[in-house]
């Protein structure tokens, strides 16, 4: 028996372990994954270095009282409830980028770096940089207000914000939050560049990871409910075998090439085929993003209204602050719909950019039964939109999945404990990181953890 076949009758676990091993035997892999590490060992030093000025128990009281607090959390990767240098994470990078794919099929100049290749990459990269830096400001200072104000009944977490007599300080949180977001972002780049795994995304892995003994702690507290706790679990593995699922879901649209190509002063013959393969998720954890971003909003500017006079508009800011609260039914539903609606925008953003009847054309390739160019886009945009169905309701089901298993377990805190916007970013970031690796081990002839 050869030793390939050895291989493939036995358990995949020991495979796991022996491709782990082989991982670490290799100098320039067992760098990349120290390098990471170490990486990520220093992001979660910054985390724990707060800003001048922070009352703990104020901040504690606030998390406690306002879980809304906790999904802008798991964007500064754990930070926030700390407050630290590095509260804002790197989410203002993600916003950046996000604005940025978004405007370049709108503005001209910047569809046509899209179309530049490596150097217009680059250049809309820079781009993102520039813009990521206002927006941290932006976002720092809305939270410094935040949490000055008493948002969520426990006092004023932090003293001295403002630009009045107070501006000195104020300014040198701001410049210490914004040098943060971009140490972070600089970091995550490094390990994308030098290690293993999407840097930015691990970097949030490493927040939400983080969190996961908090998270033991209150299941321990519940012990007294087992059977609650036991369907939450089960539950919680549900979910994760949906988004490995939905994860490598995928439509593959047949493709052939048989004509000759001119490149470079060269001719080149392609024939053969081959497939185009269409995510059923291809805007992965962006609407969910967006959503509950949007719906953070109204809450957030009712707490600076609500004083709890009884009065029209104290009033109306506490019917806004139950109403779009994860306590209230309404909330989950316009959650549902927001997430649909963000993932059919976000699709058909991210597919008008890729170009891919015009990129076809040009290489040669043609779908079989489909002429080229126009009858070729409607065909893909046709199938696009029948596939993204079934990833907008997929990430519909998961946004709402916690409130849902707090009703079938009628345990109170479940939507804190159950985060499946968390379970998506680990899952995909694990996902991808192992795909990384893995394919770093084929190059040099071993298995991978992926089979």
């Amino acid at each position: 028996m050869t030793q390939q076949a050895k291989q493939s009758s036995e358990s995949p676990v020991p495979a796991l372990f022996r491709a782990a091993a082989d991982a670490w035997r290799i100098p320039d892999l067992r760098f990349r994954i120290l390098f990471t590490l170490g990486i990520l060992v220093i992001f979660r030093f910054f985390a724990h270095v707060p800003v001048p000025g922070v009352d703990r128990e104020a901040l504690a009281a606030a998390f406690d009282a306002n879980p809304l607090l906790g999904f802008l959390d798991l964007f500064s990767g754990g930070a926030l409830r700390n407050l630290s240098i590095a509260a804002l994470g790197v989410y203002p990078y993600i916003t950046a980028s996000i604005i940025l794919q978004i405007l370049t099929p709108i503005i001209p100049n910047l569809r046509n770096l899209s179309q530049e290749g490596e150097g217009g990459r680059q250049a809309i990269n820079r781009f993102t940089h520039y813009l990521t830096v206002p927006l941290a400001f932006l976002q720092g200072y809305g939270q410094l207000n935040l949490f000055a104000s008493g948002f969520g009944g426990g006092g004023s977490a932090i003293s001295g914000i403002g630009f009045g007599a107070d501006s000195l300080n104020t300014i040198t949180i701001l410049l210490a939050m914004t040098a943060g977001t971009m140490l972070l972002v600089w970091m995550g780049e490094l390990v994308t560049e030098k290690g293993i795994g999407n840097g930015i995304s691990l970097i949030i892995f490493a927040g939400i990871v983080s969190t996961l003994p908090q998270v033991v702690g209150q299941l321990w507290l519940l012990r007294d409910q087992m059977f609650q706790v036991g369907m939450l679990i089960f539950i919680a593995i549900a979910i994760v075998y949906l988004i490995v699922y939905f994860a490598e879901a995928q439509r593959k649209i047949p493709v052939q090439y048989g004509r000759s190509v001119f490149r470079g002063g060269q001719m080149y013959r392609q024939s053969g085929a081959t497939h185009i393969p269409l995510r059923v998720n291809a805007a992965g954890m962006i609407p969910l993003i967006f959503s509950f971003s949007i719906l953070i909003l109204p809450s957030v500017v009712a707490s600076y209204f609500n004083d709890g006079s009884g009065g029209f508009i104290s009033t109306v800011a506490n019917f806004f602050q139950n109403s779009f609260g994860p306590t209230s039914t309404i909330y989950w539903i316009a959650v549902f719909l927001l997430v649909v609606i963000f993932t059919f925008f976000y699709t058909l953003v991210v597919h008008n950019q890729q170009n891919l009847a015009e990129n076809l054309q040009k290489n040669g390739g043609f779908v079989p039964g489909i002429r080229p160019g126009p009858p070729t886009k409607l065909y893909l945009m046709r199938v696009v939109l029948r596939i993204t169905w079934g990833g907008a309701l997929f990430l519909g089901f998961i946004a709402i999945l916690p409130y849902l298993a707090q009703l079938v377990t009628n345990l109170p805190n479940a939507t804190t404990i159950l985060q499946s916007t968390s379970l998506l970013i680990m899952v995909g970031v694990a996902l991808d990181t192992m795909r990384q690796l893995e394919s770093q081990l084929l190059m040099r002839n071993y298995e991978g953890f992926v089979r």
